[in-house]
């Protein structure tokens, strides 16, 4: 399916969110909640800051919201390891966090385009 002016890293953003929203309800343990409440904020904010960044009111205020989005990607990544680790999540997170660390990889290549005035057209 094809997307126009970025809708596909919204889309994946919004689904990443939802996904790690199901997988952490469908897990929830009375002790885990601290964690899987960072887990479920951070990968929430990322789909949500970059809907902001689409009605920015400048390029910089636009760099500004994919940077947030960029650090919360991050930031859920390292969660979802945690939640791997101890473990709180089932092995099914595994295929999460692959896609919480491609979407690093496409915020970071947004962000720097975006600050070099590049576009992914251009290359």
């Amino acid at each position: 399916m094809p997307y126009d002016n970025g809708q596909n890293i919204r889309e994946r953003t919004f689904q990443f969110g939802c996904d790690v929203v199901r997988l952490a309800m469908a897990n929830a343990r009375g002790g885990s909640w601290p964690v899987t409440n960072q887990l479920v904020r951070s990968a929430t904010s990322i789909g949500a800051n970059l809907v902001e960044a689409k009605s920015a009111s400048s390029r910089r205020e636009f760099i500004r919201m994919c940077e947030i989005s960029l650090r919360e990607a991050r930031e859920a990544v390292y969660w979802l390891r945690v939640c791997l680790a101890v473990p709180l999540l089932p092995a099914e997170a595994h295929a999460l966090c692959a896609e919480g660390e491609e979407l690093v990889r496409i915020l970071s290549t947004i962000v720097l385009r975006t600050k070099l005035g590049r576009s992914a057209k251009q290359d």
